[in-house]
């Protein structure tokens, strides 16, 4: 079996249930249960004896080292993270907390545990770390792609302590033996992303009523990599990955933030029009752009798939179709986590921000 944490978040979740349908391997599954963190993302296999939750810190080093003797994994893949810009920026301490301290107590149990194996079981381990392509820094409008070989430059408090992390693992690897894996991935999209991040906020909000808040000018630009793509990369990656490599996960589709929000709403006027017959593009509202906001992301997915065969199977326009749709079909799924914290960060958040001219 393997061991998952932070699989009952977005990414990890969705990783979860890919692996169950994908491997029919049982999983251990560590998840802390902080905001972004929902058991409704797993309803669907709350009764699989394969999926084994178990509700902690990973900063727990105690737990995650019974957890390792009980279970005997053979690789760990490393999901749990504080992982959203704005509230890094709010509140940078749990960020430090959860994303280096944490992935340090981690790394300190897979160690003893991975210590203590015998030979096979030593060289068959694997530690997976999921990172994100924000270590980077930003890009200029003519710059090439981020690249496996691209200088760590982090603006944000959240991008930092990934960073951190990933120096972590990529010393516990040339210091210790340990065998480690990095991966990188552009912005994720898909079903069970929490309301905050753009997509889901703008299909949520477009149903609601609500306005469309757009940060700046809008043309922030990133690659989208929808999730299942993510999840079927990094099976690739804990299958055949070279032990200490970093491997980028990207989409190929780079678009600015206000052509996706035109898009998402020119799909939700076909799938879901308004009652008024008006287009949802009339909700969107210009407000003043977050401090430090990176211009652009870019991923260079090339070397993935000249090792591992991987490349992405949705297009931007297949991915954000199945997106809308999954949201169209699961509304209980959304009122279900709009919680009073929820709530609470979307009034904390954007209540301050003056609208702006286009």
């Amino acid at each position: 079996m393997i061991l998952v944490t932070g699989g009952a978040g977005f990414i990890g979740s969705n990783f979860v249930l890919d692996w169950l349908a994908q491997t029919g391997e049982p999983v251990v599954n560590l998840d802390k249960l902080t905001y972004a963190g929902n058991l409704g993302n797993l309803k669907s296999i709350r009764n699989d004896e394969r999926h084994h939750f178990v509700k902690g810190d990973i900063c727990d080093t105690a737990q995650v080292t019974a957890l390792l003797t009980i279970h005997q994994p053979r690789a760990i893949v490393h999901f749990a993270a504080e992982s959203h810009v704005d509230r890094s920026i709010h509140s940078p301490g749990s960020f430090i907390t959860t994303n280096v301290n944490g992935t340090f107590s981690l790394l300190e149990a897979a160690r003893a545990y991975w210590s203590g194996l015998g030979a096979a079981s030593r060289d068959a381990f694997r530690f997976l770390h999921v990172s994100t392509d924000e270590v980077y820094g930003s890009l200029g409008a003519d710059d090439a792609p981020f690249s496996e070989n691209t200088p760590y430059a982090p603006n944000s408090p959240y991008s930092a302590s990934k960073a951190g992390a990933d120096h972590l693992v990529r010393a516990y690897h040339h210091t210790y033996g340990l065998p480690t894996l990095t991966t990188n991935c552009s912005n994720n999209y898909g079903p069970y992303h929490f309301p905050e991040k753009l997509i889901p906020l703008m299909i949520t909000n477009a149903f609601a009523g609500k306005s469309l808040p757009i940060y700046g000018d809008g043309q922030q630009v990133r690659d989208w990599l929808y999730v299942g793509d993510h999840c079927t990369a990094i099976r690739r990656v804990l299958d055949d990955g070279r032990p200490g490599a970093t491997y980028n996960i990207g989409g190929w589709n780079e678009k600015a933030n206000l052509d996706v929000v035109h898009i998402l709403c020119d799909m939700l006027d076909e799938l879901a029009s308004r009652e008024d017959n008006k287009s949802y593009r009339t909700q969107i509202a210009y407000v003043t752009d977050r401090p430090g906001h990176d211009r652009r992301y870019a991923i260079d997915a090339r070397k993935i798939e000249r090792e591992l065969g991987w490349k992405p199977a949705e297009t931007f326009g297949s991915g954000i179709r199945k997106t809308v749709q999954w949201y169209l079909e699961n509304q209980q799924w959304v009122r279900d986590i709009q919680s009073g914290d929820y709530l609470k960060w979307l009034d904390q958040n954007y209540s301050g921000r003056e609208r702006v001219s286009a």
